[in-house]
């Protein structure tokens, strides 16, 4: 069964990075498009960022953009997600999701935890 695997979470302090790494099984990331999203305590489940299986092309939402760059490595069935000038308001579970376009991921990872807290 196909599954994606979050990894790299942790407690870092205000100011400071993280690099989340999602593993795929099954091959789910060869053709997918990928998607972290992110839930913070109290809140909605919120994009952060995508990119494309056809060409790589990367989308951000306004609260990550200039901070946050996400990639992909197919060879290695992985997607990362560089968190840089991390705050606060970062704090949440992060998922990796991917799926055949935007708004239609149909594998999910169980999460990751980041929290910022100095």
């Amino acid at each position: 069964q196909a599954q994606l695997k979050e990894s790299g979470g942790g407690l870092v302090q205000p100011g400071g990075s993280l690099r989340l790494s999602c593993r795929g099984s099954g091959g789910i990331l060869d053709y997918n498009d990928i998607a972290w999203f992110r839930q913070a305590p109290g809140k909605e489940r919120e994009g952060v960022s995508c990119i494309a299986s056809s060409d790589g092309s990367a989308k951000y939402a306004d609260s990550v953009k200039g901070r946050f760059i996400i990639s992909r490595d197919n060879s290695m069935n992985s997607a990362y997600l560089q968190m840089n000038n991390l705050t606060p308001e970062d704090t949440a579970i992060y998922y990796c999701a991917a799926g055949p376009g935007v708004g239609d991921y149909n594998h999910w990872g169980q999460g990751t935890q980041v929290t910022v807290s100095s």
